[in-house]
Order: structure tokens, then C-alpha cells, then sequence
């Protein structure tokens, strides 16, 4: 029995069955951790011990407590993000001003994931104040990707998706602002949900949220199997009396969901930003497979998903009051012009794209009226989805232009004004949920995914797509030496 192969369900089954010890499945995927994450970067401050300590402590409770009456993930080990606060944990957010800073209390989500009796292995790496889709900061370094190490894994949740993706952990925390859940699952070939806004409280996290981004910001989890998905979601989820967007949600169940009838929207892509021939492929085969089981298929191209990246960027921009540049700063406003200078000698403590977000972060707020207009188009591109969709309706779109590219490309299409991230973010400002889907390996050996997105609080709809998808597709396909 490979160990590192298993959901995190099906390894909380076997240690509450005692067919395992929760010290071997916390062993298992620690060795592997030991091996992969020199090359991946991944975890960024481990916990061995501690977790070898709880594993032992959880197994004499499997010996005095019935199974019926453990908790879910009981034994099972886990990572979390570091921009959550994890009592004693560093919780920088990759700025170098913060690399000092150790939580001293745990995240909503992080006290709920150990309630349920989840073991986290070590925190892991993000974007610079995870506002980028590549894992980098003066912090930590650069993740890399375990298909191929010169590849991307994504932002800012990308050194779950990598320690995931990698199997030396079960599942993992993450937050998702402009699809930094679904984008380090797509290019670390896992799966990753990002749930309806206000179903999983985002307290405890660095950066914070401002005004109408509480909304646009979501807590959800990164994971090998899509079983493990909906339990997740369920024990992170209800208000927490702290994050004010949170509310009491009864969370729908996948296996009561039939797709016959339902509408299917497929777009293929945005009219703007052209999808390889590789995705567009797996896209018609997940349409296909979903057809199959009864969907009826639309597809479809709203003229506003052309400008999904300046929606996205104006509804953020509008939505905060705190200048990117000030939060670089800790309440200083850094002075971009002077770091950019300083980075060309190689002495900015910043990114280049954290650098280059502090420049662009103000205009939406300088140019408003042309910036509403944009968020007038989103608004209306939000009431247009939900009316193709229809009630238990999904909408499947790329989620990226290409697999994984090599490390720096996003960076420099940025530059261009190529922002093919904005696949995910268009989601989030829409305010929907979203489950990224694995669909195998493409002709470089690197991740083939689709986004399954739905209708506010049809989280289990898009879960279940997941489900079936992994059926047809096989999910996770490990990385050579993991099998």
C-alpha cells in the first residue's frame, strides 16, 4: 500500500480501522517530503517532530476511543499556507519586513483542519504578499514545479500546489484572490476548490481584505484526490463571529446531485487569449464526458470575458483602500521607482512584480469613472452567467492559456500586458465557486486541467463534476518515483 498515493479520507479510514498507524502515514509522506523538497522548495519551515509527536499522541487515542466517534481527518497529515497564522509558525507572507513575525495564535481554518484531527507537516511558499501567480519572494526563494523543476507552480498558494502535486501531502490550506488555489492546482496537476464567497471564514491571514475584497478573497483546499474535497470544504466552513462575510450556509451533498438535464456552458476561451491545442482538446473531452452523463451543452462567449483582466483589476482596485505600495511597506509606502533602481543592483528587498503592482495598484482609484465602467461590465457579466447556467447549471473554462511555462514567462508577458491568469480571476469577482480538475498529463509530461464553476452555493455541484471527471481522467497522476 503506497501511503502517499491515498486520499486523505481513505487514510483517516485505515488509521481509525488501525489497519495504519497515523506515525506511519505521517512518516510516510515526511520521507517523501525529506526527498522532494530540497529540489521543490516547497515547505518552507517544517514541523517534524511536532507532527511525529501528535501522529504518536493520536494513536493511543485510536486505541481508547470508539471510530465512530474520531474525527474526520483523524491522523492524517497536511500543509498550510503560510500566510496563515499557525501558532509558532513564521507568518511573513514572503515580505521581507515580516520575516521575523511568528504567529502566536492559529487561523480560523488552521483550528478547524487540527480540530478535525489533521496533522500539519510545515507551512509552505507564496507570492510576495500573495499578489502574483509565481511563488517567489526574498524570504523564502522560488518554488518549483515537481513535473519539471524549471516550471512555474503558480501563486499564490504554490508550494501547496507543488507539495501536493508532488504526494508528499494528503491536502493543503490555501487562499484564492485571483485563483491562487486553481492555479497552483492546474499547474501541479492536483485539484483545488474555491468555495462561494462567505462559506469559509478568511480570518487569520496576512494580507487582509478590505471592503468589497472580503468577497473576492476565499479559504479553501488544495488536494490529490477530489473525495477529499467536500469534506474539507465542510469542516472549514460557518461563520467564526470574527470575518464578518461568513455566514451560516447549508452546504449541498455531491452524491445527491444527477446532471441529466442541467445546462453545460462551455467557452472555450476568452475571444482575447488564445488556449493551446493540447487544452482545448482535454476542455471538449471534460464537455464530452459531462454530455454524457446527461448535461445538455451551450456553448457560448460573453463579449465581457475579453476584458476579464481589466474587470478584475478594477473591482480590485475599487474594492481597496489601502495602496498595494503601503502594504509592501507595513504602513510605509514604499517608493517604486527608487526599488526598482535598487533591483537592478540586486538590492530590493521586492519582486519585480510586487515592484510593478505598487506602480499600477492606483489607478483604478485615479482613473474611477473609467474603472466603474469596468466594474459596471462585471456586475453585468455576473448576472449574464448565472442566467446561461440556470439553476444546478456549470460553466467550464480554461484555466490557463498553456501547461506550466518555465519560470520568469509569466513575468515577462506581464510586462506585454498578457495576463492570462485572469482565467481564474474573472471567478472570484464574479463571486462564484470554482473546483480546478486535473485531466491528465499533456506532451511535455506537464498538467492538463479545466475550471468546473457554478452558481453561488452550488459548491457540490462543482465537486461532483470533479468526481466524475476524475473517473474518466484519473485525477492526480504522480510524478516519476512517487507510484
Amino acid at each position: 500500500m503506497n501511503l502517499v498515493t491515498l486520499s486523505a479520507v481513505r487514510l483517516a479510514e485505515l488509521i481509525k480501522k488501525r489497519e495504519i498507524s497515523a506515525r506511519e502515514a505521517v512518516d510516510a509522506h515526511i520521507a517523501l517530503a525529506e526527498r522532494v523538497n530540497p529540489t521543490l522548495n516547497a515547505i518552507v519551515r517544517t514541523r517534524f517532530a511536532d507532527a511525529r509527536r501528535e501522529a504518536d499522541a493520536l494513536d493511543r487515542k485510536t486505541t481508547s476511543v470508539p471510530a465512530t466517534e474520531l474525527p474526520p481527518f483523524h491522523g492524517v497529515p497536511c500543509t498550510i499556507k503560510e500566510c496563515f497564522e499557525f501558532t509558532g509558525m513564521p507568518n511573513s507572507a514572503g515580505l521581507v519586513r515580516r520575516k521575523h513575525v511568528v504567529a502566536t495564535t492559529d487561523a480560523t481554518a488552521v483550528k478547524r483542519l487540527r480540530a478535525a484531527g489533521a496533522i500539519p507537516l510545515g507551512v509552505t511558499n507564496v507570492s510576495e504578499l500573495c499578489m502574483w501567480m509565481e511563488s517567489t519572494n526574498r524570504v523564502y526563494g522560488t518554488s518549483n514545479n515537481p513535473y519539471d523543476p524549471t516550471r512555474i507552480v503558480g501563486g499564490s498558494s504554490g508550494g501547496e500546489g507543488a507539495i501536493v502535486g508532488s504526494g508528499a501531502s494528503p491536502f493543503g490550506l490555501g487562499s484564492d484572490i485571483g485563483g491562487s488555489i486553481r492555479g497552483p492546482a492546474f499547474f501541479n496537476g492536483v485539484f483545488g476548490h474555491k468555495p462561494t464567497p462567505g462559506v469559509i471564514p478568511n480570518s487569520g491571514q496576512h494580507p487582509k481584505a478590505e471592503n468589497e475584497a472580503k468577497r473576492f478573497l476565499t479559504t479553501g483546499p488544495l488536494a490529490r484526490r477530489a473525495e477529499d474535497l467536500m469534506p474539507l470544504v465542510r469542516v472549514l466552513a460557518g461563520p467564526d463571529g470574527i470575518d464578518p462575510v461568513c455566514e451560516a450556509v447549508t452546504l449541498g451533498a455531491p452524491e445527491s446531485v444527477s446532471f441529466a438535464g442541467r445546462t453545460l456552458v462551455s467557452v472555450e476561451d476568452n475571444g482575447r487569449l488564445p488556449v493551446s491545442d493540447e487544452l482545448r482538446a482535454a476542455h471538449e473531452q471534460a464537455v464530452r464526458a459531462l454530455e454524457r452523463r446527461g448535461m445538455r451543452v451551450r456553448t457560448a462567449r460573453p463579449r465581457a470575458l475579453a476584458l476579464q483582466f481589466d474587470i478584475w483589476s478594477s473591482m480590485m482596485g475599487l474594492a481597496t483602500d489601502t495602496p498595494f505600495g503601503a502594504m509592501l511597506g507595513e504602513g510605509t509606502p514604499i517608493r517604486p521607482l527608487v526599488e526598482l533602481a535598487k533591483l537592478g543592483l540586486g538590492k530590493s528587498d521586492h519582486t519585480i512584480m510586487a515592484i510593478l503592482l505598487a506602480i499600477t495598484d492606483p489607478l483604478p482609484r485615479v482613473f474611477r469613472r473609467h474603472a466603474q465602467k469596468l466594474v459596471d461590465a462585471g456586475l453585468a457579466l455576473r448576472r449574464e452567467m448565472a442566467e446561461l447556467m440556470g439553476d444546478g447549471g456549470l460553466w467550464l473554462y480554461p484555466s490557463y492559456t498553456k501547461v506550466a511555462p518555465p519560470h520568469g514567462q509569466p513575468v515577462k508577458e506581464a510586462v506585454v500586458l498578457q495576463m492570462p491568469f485572469a482565467y481564474f480571476g474573472i471567478v472570484n469577482v464574479l463571486h462564484l465557486p470554482a473546483t480546478q480538475v486535473p485531466l491528465g498529463l499533456g506532451r511535455e509530461g506537464l498538467p492538463l486541467g479545466v475550471q468546473v464553476i457554478g452558481r453561488a452555493f452550488d459548491d457540490h455541484v462543482t465537486i461532483r463534476a470533479a468526481l466524475e471527471l476524475e473517473q474518466d481522467f484519473g485525477g492526480w497522476v504522480p510524478p516519476r518515483g512517487v507510484a
